[in-house]
């Protein structure tokens, strides 16, 4: 049910798993299987399925998920659609930028600095280097449901991009889709009743950024101090990453080390957020994770991904799940808001107002090997 499959910073073959690239430091992702759940699966192919990931999520907190059942030619246009975008003149996208806090609509580069998210103050002389495009669910998405507008904005499309929104709507709805059916499998994974989750998420706030790393030659010096985006972990429940296969993303280990991730052919890359971390009482951990960019030949190599938040009910109160805190034991977190969370953490990355409540998440950016 699982296989080690991603290729870490320094690449071996490791004996006896089938040529599965590992790190020397035996950091690896695993790969979980997810098409029991897709489908009409067993209960016991959704219960191996559920365990698999429960010992990724406890021991990696990144995953690499197959059998997600999105069409290729779904994903084909949404990485069109992406290279339309983001290939228009710089003023023309600029046109589509929102104030901080609306969490939609078009990012320049180095206008963000995602580690003010943790409160931690970015390590480079200049902000995050990435562009961005984010779209999301709207007020409009749940009619009769009395939603903040702040919370939930309308989007705004490019209309230079003729194709973009109808393919960014088609994945966006099938991340959404594979996010749900994730959650499905963590109720089990925890020892939930199915569908325990389901009121803390049927209005989820959920966003798609899609993010490029590009820089015309002569834009900045290269040196160690250009990042693409800083180290940071993800803010709600769990997030679907779809991204090129090029270096670049960086994944904290338990060590302290940085380990380079790409996805496998056809998977999707899982990682879990802060949120999640509350819940289980960090028995799933949200992984630390950061973007350096991939320099080939004195210049940039181009990588593009796109990340699905799915983030929680903004009304909903986070609070550590019954089957995660065991008899004596108190909870690492106090109950919050998902309102609350999502607000100190925007503020900090598009706002520059760094987070003072995540102290557990920023103490494990500061004891990191810089690398």
């Amino acid at each position: 049910m699982t296989t080690d499959v991603s290729p870490t910073s320094t690449p071996t073959a490791a004996p006896g798993n089938g040529g599965a690239l590992v790190g020397a430091d035996g950091f690896h992702v695993p790969t979980v299987d997810i098409g029991a759940y897709v489908g009409a699966g067993t209960p016991e192919a959704r219960a191996a399925a559920a365990a698999a990931f429960d010992e990724a999520a406890r021991t990696v907190g990144f995953v690499q998920v197959v059998g997600h059942g999105v069409p290729t030619d779904v994903l084909e246009g949404f990485g069109d659609a992406l290279d339309a975008f983001f290939g228009l003149p710089l003023e023309v996208k600029k046109t589509y930028r929102t104030p901080p806090a609306v969490n939609r609509g078009y990012t320049a580069p180095k206008t963000e600095s995602l580690s003010l998210s943790l409160g931690v103050a970015p390590s480079n002389r200049m902000h995050d280097f990435f562009e961005a495009f984010n779209v999301g669910l709207a007020v409009s998405d749940f009619p009769g449901l009395d939603l903040p507008e702040a919370d939930y904005p309308e989007n705004v499309w490019p209309a230079e991009a003729t194709a973009f929104r109808e393919a960014v709507s088609a994945y966006f709805d099938e991340a959404g889709r594979v996010a749900r059916t994730l959650t499905t499998l963590f109720a089990d994974a925890l020892g939930l009743e199915p569908g325990h989750l389901d009121a803390f998420t049927d209005h989820s706030v959920d966003v798609l950024r899609m993010n490029n790393y590009a820089l015309e030659p002569g834009t900045v010096e290269l040196d160690g101090e250009l990042t693409g985006m800083g180290a940071h972990t993800d803010y709600g429940i769990v997030t679907v990453l779809w991204a090129d296969q090029v270096a670049g993303l960086q994944v904290l280990g338990a060590d302290g080390s940085w380990n380079d991730v790409m996805p496998a052919d056809g998977a999707l890359l899982i990682n879990l957020g802060d949120l999640m971390a509350r819940w289980t009482n960090e028995r799933w951990m949200s992984t630390v994770h950061r973007v350096k960019p991939p320099i080939v030949d004195g210049s940039i190599q181009r990588r593009r991904s796109a990340a699905y938040f799915h983030d929680g009910n903004i009304d909903a109160v986070i609070a550590t799940l019954p089957t995660c805190v065991a008899e004596g034991e108190e909870s690492r977190y106090a109950p919050i808001t998902v309102a609350e969370h999502l607000r100190a953490k925007l503020a900090g990355s598009r706002a520059g107002v760094a987070n003072e409540g995540a102290g557990r998440e920023a103490a494990r950016v500061l004891g990191a090997q810089q690398g």
